[in-house]
């Protein structure tokens, strides 16, 4: 174990992000309800859609996590495994959660 070894989680950074917004904005507005009661294959896994009320009625979507079932609006590929879930099944953390309290600019 080195100096700068911070333990085995990978970064969230290392990762291709998919997010709902880019994947819904591919779609018409006619097709969203087509869609949320549809699977659709991403990455050779399952994926659905569900729905949640925004304060202002409005309407928000969300991924289905296809290892946990969590709602989840961001969907990672694993930079090592190739698989495909949220950040909690893939034990992934955020860079500045991981160096938090840590100096991290240069020391001149």
């Amino acid at each position: 174990m080195t100096v700068n070894d911070l333990g085995k989680n990978l970064l969230i950074e290392d990762c291709h992000k998919v997010a709902v917004s880019d994947v819904l904005q591919k779609y018409k507005a006619t097709l969203k309800e087509n869609l949320l009661h549809s699977q659709f294959e991403m990455m050779s896994a399952n994926v659905c859609l569900t729905t949640s009320h925004t304060g202002n009625k409005g309407t928000r979507f969300w991924f289905v996590c296809p290892n946990c079932g969590r709602r989840v609006g961001v969907l990672l590929i694993h930079p090592l495994q190739g698989q495909l879930g949220c950040r909690k099944c893939l034990n992934l953390e955020y860079k500045k959660r991981r160096f938090k309290g840590m100096l991290e600019s240069k020391i001149i």
